[in-house]
């Protein structure tokens, strides 16, 4: 990876793009922005990027065209911006190579990640996605490990690890990593993950057995600035750097 990564944002809102410029750009990284295909092919001519986020809707074309050319012409990583949560949208651009996907409204804890990882990636040569999508799956593809700084989640394989250490995780505390991992940015109230994590029919569930849990996968991930408690509510996955 170069010392300084760049990226391109081809979204035609402007709020929104000015929002993920100031989020992007940071020590070692910058992040320029553009509202139309024909801004990001005059940009791309003077410019060498290391990753793109496109926007499927655009005002002078389809996202989703514009990614072929992409592809073929600027070999460069590409994740898509979509606001339609549609299976098939998301289908059609991962089969004309799109990288990576993430749906309107996303966090920036999420979408940070997303960028870590698909840089990462190009470099290494791994595909590492941050939260893999039931239409990426429907399409032929394994789902790829979740990817936050220097953890990588495997959940197919159950392969955790942290600063390229293996840890060991106990069915229960998988079961916690991925509903936190896979809803980063967003808080989970107590009643939902003990719902969600004992699903054996239990009738009662002590609910000191979360806490217990979260301790555990706390110390084991050393995610103490991860995994956020939010008093009277529940938990989170967070970015520290927000």
């Amino acid at each position: 990876m170069s010392m300084i990564n760049s990226i391109l944002i081809i979204e035609d809102d402007s709020a929104l793009a000015a929002g993920l410029t100031r989020a992007l750009t940071y020590e070692n990284q910058i992040a320029d922005s553009c509202r139309s295909i024909a801004a990001a092919r005059a940009k791309l001519e003077h410019t060498s990027y290391d990753l793109l986020l496109l926007d499927i809707n655009l005002p002078d074309g389809s996202g989703l065209d514009f990614l072929a050319e992409l592809k073929t012409a600027y070999k460069v990583p590409v994740i898509l911006l979509t606001a339609n949560d549609m299976e098939t949208d998301i289908v059609t651009g991962l089969e004309a190579g799109a990288d990576d996907y993430i749906t309107k409204p996303f966090s920036l804890a999420v979408l940070r990640a997303r960028v870590n990882a698909r840089l990462r990636a190009s470099v290494t040569g791994n595909t590492c996605n941050i939260q893999p999508g039931a239409a990426g799956q429907s399409a032929g593809h394994t789902a790829a490990p979740l990817c936050f700084d220097d953890y990588s989640f495997d959940f197919e394989r159950m392969v955790f690890t942290h600063a390229g250490i293996n840890v060991e995780l106990s069915k229960t505390e998988q079961k916690l990593l991925r509903l936190l991992v896979e809803n980063a940015g967003n808080t989970l109230s107590r009643s939902t993950l003990i719902d969600r994590i004992w699903t054996d029919g239990a009738a009662y569930v002590d609910e000191n057995a979360l806490s217990v849990t979260v301790k555990r996968l706390r110390d084991k991930l050393s995610a103490q600035n991860y995994i956020k408690t939010v008093y009277g509510i529940g938990y989170s996955w967070v970015d520290p750097s927000d």
